[in-house]
């Protein structure tokens, strides 16, 4: 199971401290803040470290826009015209 940032030993966990972020970036070299290594488990919203299981959240997902999704044929309230024109 993963584990916080903050219960990993190491020293590389003070860049938090500081106010960096931490992010996993897909097609880059990605050391582990927590022990180094560079082996991870990727899921859909973050990585996993395979050695100590710290993880970090995917670069693309916190740095993506949030907006509201509308699909044709609805309102800007997302429900449907019961009575079309």
């Amino acid at each position: 199971m993963s584990r916080s940032m903050h219960e990993c030993s190491g020293n590389a966990f003070r860049a938090a401290e500081l106010g960096f972020r931490l992010f996993y970036h897909r097609n880059s070299v990605n050391h582990c803040p927590g022990c180094g290594q560079a082996q991870w488990y990727i899921g859909r919203i973050s990585a996993e470290c395979a050695f100590c299981g710290a993880a970090l959240p995917l670069q693309e997902i916190v740095s993506r826009e949030a907006r509201p999704v509308h699909h044709r044929g609805q309102g800007k309230t997302g429900h449907r015209d019961p009575h079309p024109t």
